[in-house]
This record gives C-alpha cells, structure tokens and sequence, in this order.
C-alpha cells in the first residue's frame, strides 16, 4: 500500500514537471534530478545527485548535452514510466530491500537477474554459444512471472533478457512488463524483431529498454553476426529513435574488432542514432568451439581501460554512457556474479552465477532462488569475493581461472551448456595463457593509478567470517 502510495504520488509531481519541460530544459533537468534525490533518500550518496545537478548547469559539459538529449529525444509518457520503475522501483524499494535480505539471509541477494526466455536464436554469431542451441529450451511465461515475482521478494527490480534472441518471445515480454510496473526491464537483442508495432509496444509499457547487438562498421559487424546483420540492426535504431523509446547497444569486443568498436566514427554515428548507453563486454572463451584467440590482448586491454576514462571524460568524452563490465570492476568491487550483483537463468531453467559461467547445481523447477541462492555453488562466490584485490583483475574465469577450477571442484556443480557439456578444465585452459599476461600489466596499471572506493562489504570482513579465521588459528 504504502508502495502505491509513492509511486502515484511521484507519478503526480513528474507529471507536471514534464509537463514544462520545454519551456526551460535545463531547469526542469535540475528539478527531475531534485525528485530522484528526494525520492532515493538515502540510498545512493548525495554527491551522485550534486554531480549530476552540477554537469546539466554547465553547457560545455558533455553530460549536459546527455541529459538534453534524453529530454529531446525520449517519448515523455516513456520517460516518466521508467523513471517510476528504474529510480522508485530498483533504485529505491530494490536496494533498500536488497540490503536488509542480504543481512537477514546471510547470503549474495542480486540487484539484477539475466533470464533466457528461448534458447531460439535466428542468426549463428561467431563466438556465441546460442546459435548452438536450437529451439529445445524456453521458459514458460508462468516461470518466467514466477521468477520475477520471487526477485521482487527479495528485492531484485531489474530483470535483463538473453539468450538465444528473447524478442522470439516478445508478447510474454511485453506481458511481464505490464503485470511487473515497478520493474525494469531490459532485452539483448539481435534487432531482427523490432517492428513498429513493437516500438508502440514499448512505449506503451515503458519499462522496457533494449540493448541493440552491434559491433563497429558493416565489415566487424557482419564478420561476427552475418551478412545483413549490420544493416539491421542500423534500420532498427532509426525506427527506435522515430518512436521516442529507450535503447542503447551491446558490443563484444575481442581482439579483432576492438579499433572500430571504440572508434570516434562509430561512437558519433551510435549518438547521431539516439544511442544512450553502451554496454561492453570483453569476448569470453565460453563454449567446447569457443576461440581463445578472440580475447583481447593485455595491451588491447590497456587501451580498453584508458580509453573508458576518455570517453566518459566530462570535457572531452562523448554524451553516450558507456560501460565496460570487465574494466569498470574498480566501481563495483570486483566480480559482481553468484548473486552479489547478479544472477543467470538459462531457458532449461538452470541458475547460473554467470552469463559466461555454465555450471549449476539449482534449476528453478526444483529450487527456490533463496535457496540457489545458498547453494554450495552461490555461497562459494560469496565467502570468496573478490577473487582478486586488484579489481582490474575482477574475473574467476578470464583472470583468475584457478578460482573457477577450484569453486566447481569444491562443490560438484555441473556444466550446463545446452549442447556440449564442457568441463571446468576445458574451459579454464583457454584462459590461462590471458590471466599470466595480464597479471603484471594488471598491477602496473593498478599500482599508477587512483581508484574509487565502492564501499563493498565483502564477506571475508563480517564478524562472522572473523571469527571463522580466529578458528582456523586455532585449529
């Protein structure tokens, strides 16, 4: 009730604020970034909002012109929805709830969960697993609410659709979005499916985003994902831009295509196109045919971390919000999987701490997410995260692929590729020529440069965990 409450409450003031938006811009940014402020408490620290209030005041910093571009370019009816759902439904209610079941359970609760609506996907991009997949497996609309509503419970707001192509599923989507309006969602995909009806679809729910798959110019991007494949997914983002939704892109850079996924040409054209945000990841060797050597050397890896800071520089960066999960762990702490920021469901059902980590000992049709969640494999995560105090080397897998061989050994946990079952030795084996390289690049890198303090309270700093050590001294 009280949830209710707010949410019309907030929905009355944005109303108004949007209303005269037009009128003067730029205040009425101020006054959106006053309400989040007001609505978030004390959830995030005050100086997030102070900085956001200082850069929409300063027309020559680029986060300025960010934030008119969401107000020139967004549907307003849409915006307004996902501010209800992104800032009072994940960012308030979820994380304050996040919090307290994180201590009431004494384990990892995520603020995000990935699901597999449909291993189906309609295009054989190289380097990914879905494509093997076929059409066998798919999450029922009622697993799928099921999942969402158990998240709720917990805390979790913010649901994120892979695959295979979740817009095969798009009707029980788009009904996930409607039944679930504190949510936020957001779908991977392709682009092949994005009609204009769908576009009305999205506006009229408004808590859905979409990530568009695309990678440099027509040559990478085709390389990877299929002749046609960039073409598509460029007509998309213009019916996009036309319809007033919210979007921004999925790249996975690898060793071939880093150059033209973080060139100027390809930022400024993604921009021109109404992009908003950039989410990066670095190519992961997961699969019995995956090949090691599309990951990114450790000097391309380097420029991947100078290059984050330059494009998101407030004076010389570009108005697109971009992130790089294998980078940006110096923000977060380290790994963010097994629960402690995130989780996956494959379309079997399986409950994975990874999107690139296809082991499982939980399926959603014989486990509760509380208890995957408190599973031997979910608590191996948390009792031993980070797995490395250089954040720049967050990864059981790509960097610390003795962590992984030891977590799946430790607690029996079984692959689950859909297809061709790999072993944990298999799969480390491609890693491990990277982790030795990056390894003292890594500490050079960490060791010259300043880092934020993401004020993560890791397990191994509970009185619990203390006192475990204490124990084993005595022992």
């Amino acid at each position: 009730m009280v949830e209710s409450i707010l949410r019309f409450a907030t929905s009355f003031v944005l109303d108004k604020t949007l209303k005269y938006v037009d009128k003067d811009p730029k205040t009425n940014m101020v006054k959106l970034i006053n309400k989040a402020d007001f609505i978030s408490g004390k959830t995030f620290p005050k100086k997030v909002f102070e900085s956001f209030r200082t850069a929409v005041q300063d027309d020559d910093n680029v986060w300025s012109s960010y934030a008119m571009s969401i107000l020139n370019d967004i549907d307003r009816d849409n915006l307004k929805k996902m501010f209800l759902s992104f800032v009072l439904g994940a960012g308030y209610h979820g994380t304050n709830a996040v919090r307290k079941n994180r201590e009431k359970y004494k384990c990892n609760i995520p603020f995000i969960m990935l699901l597999d609506p449909t291993s189906a996907c309609n295009l054989r991009c190289k380097g990914c697993w879905s494509a093997e997949y076929g059409h066998k497996f798919n999450l029922s609309f009622e697993e799928m609410d099921s999942i969402v509503t158990q998240g709720v419970a917990l805390g979790t707001h913010l649901y994120m659709f892979t695959g295979g192509e979740p817009l095969i599923r798009k009707d029980d989507i788009l009904k996930l979005c409607r039944k679930h309006k504190n949510c936020t969602f957001l779908a991977y995909t392709n682009a092949t499916l994005i009609d204009q009806k769908f576009c009305e679809d999205m506006k009229e729910v408004g808590n859905l985003a979409l990530a568009i798959s695309i990678e440099g110019n027509e040559e990478t991007n085709d390389f990877r994902r299929g002749e046609g494949a960039y073409e598509t997914s460029v007509k998309a983002l213009d019916l996009l831009k036309k319809n007033g939704c919210i979007y921004g892109i999925s790249v996975c850079y690898t060793s071939k295509n880093i150059d033209e996924v973080t060139s100027d040409a390809f930022l400024d054209l993604m921009i021109e196109k109404g992009v908003k945000f950039g989410l990066y990841f670095n190519y992961m060797p997961v699969g019995t045919d995956a090949v090691a050597e599309l990951i990114p050397t450790p000097e391309q890896r380097t420029y991947m971390y100078n290059w984050l800071k330059r494009v998101r520089n407030s004076k010389t960066g570009k108005p697109m919000f971009v992130m790089d999960f294998q980078n940006d762990g110096e923000y977060v702490g380290g790994c963010i999987a097994g629960g402690r920021n995130y989780i996956h469901i494959n379309s079997a059902g399986d409950m994975e701490p990874c999107v690139f980590i296809h082991f499982s000992d939980s399926n959603i049709r014989t486990h509760t997410i509380l208890e995957a969640l408190q599973s031997p494999l979910f608590m191996a995560y948390y009792h031993n995260q980070p797995f490395n105090d250089n954040h720049l080397r967050p990864c059981p897998l790509l960097e610390n692929p003795d962590c992984l061989r030891n977590i799946v050994e430790i607690t029996g946990a079984k692959s689950t590729d859909l297809v061709n079952q790999e072993g944990v030795e298999h799969l480390c084996a491609k890693c491990d020529k990277f982790a030795a390289e990056w390894a003292p690049v890594a500490q050079k890198l960490w060791d010259e440069n300043k880092h934020p303090n993401p004020k993560t309270q890791y397990y191994r700093d509970t009185a619990e965990a203390m006192t475990e050590k204490v124990n084993d001294l005595l022992r």
